[in-house]
């Protein structure tokens, strides 16, 4: 038995060692391929980033920065969209989708930020996990792009879909993905890796029509088709 449970752990850390050696190719390959890869969702603080973020849930980046050039010249911060009615909200962000749902949770958020916390985002995962509509990935994205706080690792679609394709992980929730990304990336990459993962689905690793004659990753994917 002992004997056995050494091999497996043996065997587990070679495995680790290999995914953490491919981790560190792709870390340096797609950041050399997207040197300009940035948060997508257009913000100039913290605050409007926590909005942006909520909004953007099954919605592309590209819609929400429409709708947030109009909403952050109306809405300035949270005093103003817990001001408003509701219905009045969810006219400002129909077009995002799930719209009643966002506007209650947004203004859900707002009044917390005014109540518990003099006003200004909350610079903690715990804190933010409090705010309404605030899940990990929405704490980690404001924490790693608004205050350059490596908290974790943003899981996204596309995160999602080319660490699996990857062979970085083989998990299905965001959640577990999560942890496993922890793992293999450095942290110091955790709040850039999601953005060269993103690019990359966007130009290359596209969803359902992959480029990998054109991908730079291709001779270290498992997946790759060409």
């Amino acid at each position: 038995m002992i004997c056995i449970f050494g091999k497996s752990f043996l065997a587990s850390v070679l495995l680790e060692n290999e995914l953490k050696k491919r981790t560190s190719l792709v870390i340096r390959r797609l950041k050399r391929e997207y040197p300009d890869a940035h948060c997508a969702l257009v913000h100039s603080n913290a605050f409007e980033l926590l909005i942006a973020t909520i909004l953007s849930a099954q919605c592309t980046d590209a819609r929400v920065n429409i709708v947030t050039a109009d909403l952050f010249r109306k809405y300035r911060g949270p005093e103003d969209f817990v001001s408003v009615s509701q219905r009045e909200l969810e006219k400002d962000i129909h077009s995002t989708g799930f719209y009643r749902n966002k506007a209650k949770n947004i203004q859900s958020a707002c009044k917390r930020i005014i109540e518990e916390y003099g006003g200004e985002v909350p610079r903690s995962m715990d804190d933010l996990l409090t705010l309404g509509g605030v899940a990990r990935k929405t704490a980690n994205v404001v924490m790693g792009n608004a205050f350059g706080i490596a908290s974790g690792v943003v899981v996204d679609t596309h995160v999602s879909r080319i660490s699996q394709l990857l062979g970085l992980t083989s998990s299905k929730t965001p959640e577990k993905i999560e942890e496993d990304l922890a793992r293999l990336v450095p942290r110091k990459d955790w709040v850039m890796f999601p953005h060269w993962m993103i690019s990359h689905g966007r130009t290359v690793c596209v969803a359902r029509r992959p480029k990998c004659n054109l991908c730079t990753l291709s001779n270290i994917c498992p997946s790759n088709t060409a």
